[in-house]
């Protein structure tokens, strides 16, 4: 199993920037994929960026032209660079970890690890 947990939330202005960062520990091998999810309120939980262990990426429509995911493979971290934020990023935000290909795509996995979630709210 891998603990995950994720930092950098916070209140941001529109149109600021936020970097979200996730640090795994535990059986990390196993995160072929890591990846962040979103719940905005009142909706169900989205994928927003996934990273292979090879450094291949997908990105969600809504953020696809205004994030960068990473990740450092010698520290066991990823992170979310957001920028031009909008009260509609407002949301919870997962770090997620998988052996499973698939989650690339943005499908997760009923065996995936997830951290608590970090709470990100852009308004004025």
């Amino acid at each position: 199993q891998v603990h995950l947990v994720e930092s950098g939330g916070g209140l941001v202005q529109p149109g600021g920037s936020l970097r979200l960062s996730c640090t795994a520990s535990g059986s990390t091998s196993r995160c072929r994929i890591m990846g962040w999810y979103r719940q905005r309120p009142g909706k169900q939980r989205e994928f927003v960026a996934m990273i292979s262990d090879g450094g291949s990426t997908n990105y969600a429509f809504p953020v696809k032209d205004r994030s960068t995911v990473s990740r450092d493979y010698t520290k066991n971290t990823m992170s979310l660079q957001m920028n031009s934020l909008t009260p509609e990023d407002t949301a919870v935000y997962y770090c997620s970890c998988s052996p499973f290909w698939e989650t690339l795509l943005g499908r997760p996995n009923e065996s995936d690890d997830w951290g608590q979630g970090t709470q990100v709210t852009v308004s004025s």
